[in-house]
């Protein structure tokens, strides 16, 4: 399976072979040589050479080659007796064995990580010295080294990074004026759109490869905030941080990972786009740190199964799968099961989109958020708030169940007193039916439900008793999808169950 992993190079030895070619004489007449095309018919493959030609020249003076030293750390030793009881049951075996007992004492020791040297590339965005590149270039190093185009060398001064996107800026002091780039739009990209790599792939510096665009809005679980351009331009070790330009020699992308089996160049590179890089570039120059705006929803793009459960367009607009409690997205109105057309009078095509939109806009501002809910269109206003540190959308453990007796879907339910909405930390006014047991491979398992969660709407029928639970179930198919609204003390979303009961 092949893996998607950032370019970090931490030192390569290459062998470079020679590939001598020898013409072989035959005997006989010599054949006549075939036709070279004319200058008219090479002049389109010519003006595309020349195009490259230009885009390297104006780009390559603004590429730099950045290496990295990390100094040997003392880590914690493992820290318990290997005559521990749950450490090591057996050590009555061994306990008057003096080699053992040295043994597990070396291993409690402190212990020292070897020094580490790496490589990547960045660009020049500032003429006074400013560079962007990776996070993970020069994460956790105590010396970042640049190396200009013109071959002079510089300690890095200041450092800034952004981890959620894998984005830093390394400042420079001393070089005097130089070239910085011009940033494109990488918004204004499409598949099939021409693009050259730069960088310094396995320690060849100044290196051009090209390829096009072979797609947009790629997520690989590499940072938490991703909207990878895909390219099949050459990136190879070495090459994180390098920038990814236009056929205008305009920056569209950071170098970022590669998906491959081998570790090297499969034909599948990701570039962060510029539409988020310099926009977090802005924010670590200015402010040292980048301060975004956050709703408190988890998000996912419509597909044709959501579209025809909410009644909405295959591809419009984005779903609302779960609300924080006390967060904006729950101050504004918003519920698990809307879905998210337009952001202060913008379409939202995807969730990577709404994503930029809001970490974007002005913290403590009002803005308007159409959304469908229930079949009908409605205007929501909500509030942007500072992203909390660390935030995430991760759920918390499932609480204990009841041994149950199970309706179809694998539940079992209780209605919602005051007593019960107050020990699972709901508000008194809460309604509903509260799931106390859930059968082991039911549908309702398969589908996310957990012990404790509350179910206040069928689609869009409000339930407060099992009966109408039961009675709207009825009324719907499985074979199509049952929506259920959830709500818990973390906060409000909703599950589809789909399929046939056993």
């Amino acid at each position: 399976m092949p893996l998607t992993r950032p370019l970090r190079q931490y030192g390569i030895g290459m062998l470079v072979g020679a590939l001598l070619v020898a013409a072989i004489a035959t005997w006989g007449p010599r054949q006549e040589a075939a036709a070279l095309p004319s200058d008219r018919e090479s002049k389109p493959a010519q003006d595309v050479s020349l195009a490259f030609r230009q885009v390297a020249a104006e780009v390559m003076p603004s590429i730099v080659s950045i290496t990295t030293t990390t100094k040997p750390r003392e880590i914690p030793g493992r820290g318990r007796s290997p005559f521990d009881d749950e450490a090591f049951p057996f050590r009555e075996f061994f306990r008057d064995d003096p080699r053992f007992e040295e043994f597990f004492r070396q291993q409690q020791r402190p212990r020292m990580t070897p020094r580490r040297m790496g490589a990547g590339s960045g660009f020049i965005i500032d003429s006074s010295g400013v560079i962007m590149t990776n996070n993970h270039v020069v994460r956790e190093a105590d010396e970042v080294r640049v190396r200009l185009y013109d071959g002079r060398e510089f300690v890095a001064t200041d450092i800034k990074t952004d981890p959620r996107t894998d984005v830093a800026i390394v400042r420079i002091e001393g070089a005097g004026k130089l070239q910085a780039v011009k940033i494109g739009d990488s918004r204004a990209m499409e598949v099939g759109d021409w693009v050259l790599a730069f960088g310094s792939p396995f320690g060849l510096d100044m290196t051009v490869t090209q390829g096009i665009i072979s797609g947009k809005g790629r997520a690989r679980n590499l940072a938490d905030r991703e909207d990878f351009l895909q390219t099949d331009a050459a990136i190879n070790p070495g090459n994180s941080g390098g920038p990814l330009v236009n056929i205008h020699g305009e920056v569209i992308g950071i170098n970022t990972a590669i998906a491959s089996a081998s570790g090297g160049y499969d034909g599948i590179g990701f570039a962060i786009p510029t539409h988020i890089a310099q926009w977090v570039g802005e924010q670590l120059t200015k402010n040292g740190e980048v301060k975004r705006g956050y709703l408190g929803t988890s998000i996912a793009s419509v597909d044709a199964e959501t579209a025809k459960q909410f009644g909405v367009n295959v591809r419009e607009g984005v779903i609302v799968k779960s609300v924080l409690p006390d967060s904006p997205a729950e101050k504004g109105g918003l519920e698990p099961g809307d879905v998210i057309l337009k952001l202060n009078g913008k379409p939202v095509a995807d969730a990577p989109t709404l994503q930029g939109m809001v970490e974007q806009l002005g913290i403590g501002k009002s803005y308007p958020l159409e959304v469908v809910r229930d079949g009908k269109n409605q205007v929501l206003n909500v509030t942007i708030e500072a992203m909390p540190a660390n935030f995430t959308m991760r759920g918390e453990p499932s609480r204990e169940s009841t041994p149950p007796s199970f309706n179809e879907l694998g539940l079992q339910l209780s209605p919602l007193t005051k007593d019960l909405a107050k020990q699972l930390d709901l508000p008194e006014d809460a309604a509903g039916v509260v799931v106390t047991g859930i059968q082991d491979g039911s549908l309702a398992e398969l589908a996310g439900i957990e012990s404790g969660d509350v179910i206040e709407r069928v689609g869009s029928t409000p339930v407060k008793t099992v009966e109408e639970f039961t009675k709207a179930v009825k009324t719907l198919s499985l074979k199509e999808g049952i929506v259920l609204h959830l709500r818990n003390a973390d906060g409000k979303r909703y599950v589809v169950i789909k399929g046939a009961p056993e």
